[in-house]
């Protein structure tokens, strides 16, 4: 069998298939009032393609965990019910397609409150429905960029509770699956990173105080999170910086103390926190920090980074470099990329009924 469609199982939930959605978010849902951050027809047709194409596991997009946590003011929330009664129709479907439905769980922190990127993606204010952001530390991503206000350490409690508040509901919408947001230079990757969190407290300075704030994030989210589900976190395995960034050897620290800590899988990304950096972009340039952390800690990793090709896919995991591929452009190009591959490799694989003439 193709190890790409070998089912693969965390805890006591099984996954069909190691073909996986990444978090793509989609700027697509109303920007203010009762709908802001509801999930709406676009989000459905969306997920529901990539679901009837076979994909194993659909992670929805970065879903903010507070109206300030959002990227854009048009992104997905789950801080209200009205937001759990609009996944609830996606969730639905997902599973009766054999998918496993799972959200991404965010809060972007000094890189919230930009526009749209198909309008440029440069920071809004109040007139465009923004907000003033929040950071670690008051320094601004790049040049343009607001400086956030300083997070007191009663914020960061509050801010802990509202993701603990948002993996409550999105099991209560229906998700299996959730992913801790700590990648792409937003909130928690901020304060992961010397080069933004420039703090002399509990939450700055050393490695263990940096790590501080993903961890007890991640304690509050597996605490009302099902032990039969799992917990998955999103990384940046490096800044991409030659000093004073995030590094490849703290990614492997951390991922260890993760394990312990109750998360089941890590989802291995890179850069996003430091602005105009080079980042030596090919074809899956960013498996060997996944392959780095399966095999220096044992905690499974899924890798992403342009993967496109189905034979590409089968090696990474044929080798055990990862336990699982994360797709992203490429599932925006082909929805049914699964099915294709699977052909391709003579994997097993659903097909709609509906669907049945393709095969």
């Amino acid at each position: 069998m193709s190890a790409l469609f070998e089912p693969y199982t965390l805890r006591q939930l099984t996954i069909p298939n190691r073909v996986w959605m990444a978090p793509m978010c989609q700027y697509s849902a109303e920007a203010s009032g009762p709908d802001a951050g509801v999930p709406n027809d676009w989000h459905f047709a969306h997920y529901a393609a990539r679901a009837t194409g076979g994909t194993g596991l659909i992670l929805a997009e970065a879903t903010a965990v507070s109206p300030e946590g959002r990227i854009s003011p048009h992104d997905l929330g789950i801080w209200n019910d009205t937001q759990v009664e609009g996944f609830r129709r996606i969730t639905r479907f997902l599973k009766a397609q054999g998918t496993v439905p799972g959200i991404q769980i965010a809060h972007a922190g000094r890189k919230a409150s930009t526009d749209r990127p198909w309008n440029g993606g440069a920071p809004v204010g109040p007139d465009a429905n923004g907000w003033q952001p929040l950071g670690p530390s008051p320094v601004a991503f790049d040049e343009g960029h607001p400086v956030p206000d300083e997070l007191t350490t009663a914020r960061i409690a509050e801010i802990v509770g509202q993701f603990a508040d948002a993996a409550r509901r999105a099991l209560d919408a229906g998700f299996e699956v959730v992913e801790v947001h700590g990648a792409h230079g937003y909130l928690l990757g901020e304060f992961l990173s010397p080069h933004s969190n420039h703090r002399t407290d509990e939450y700055g300075g050393s490695f263990a105080d940096r790590t501080r704030f993903a961890l007890e994030v991640v304690d509050a989210v597996r605490a009302v999170w099902p032990r039969e589900l799992p917990v998955l976190f999103r990384i940046s395995a490096t800044d991409w910086l030659d000093e004073n960034g995030w590094t490849a050897d703290d990614t492997v620290r951390f991922a260890a103390l993760l394990k312990e800590h109750g998360v089941d899988l890590l989802d291995v990304s890179s850069g996003g926190n430091a602005a105009r950096v080079r980042i030596p972009v090919g074809p899956g340039y960013q498996v060997p920090f996944a392959a780095r952390v399966k095999a220096e800690t044992g905690l499974p990793v899924a890798a992403v980074g342009m993967i496109t090709d189905p034979g590409q896919a089968e090696k990474i995991l044929s080798n055990g470099e990862a336990d699982a591929v994360l797709l992203g452009r490429e599932l925006l190009r082909d929805p049914s990329w699964a099915r294709r591959a699977a052909r391709e490799l003579g994997g097993t694989i659903r097909v709609p009924q509906q669907y049945h003439r393709s095969v």
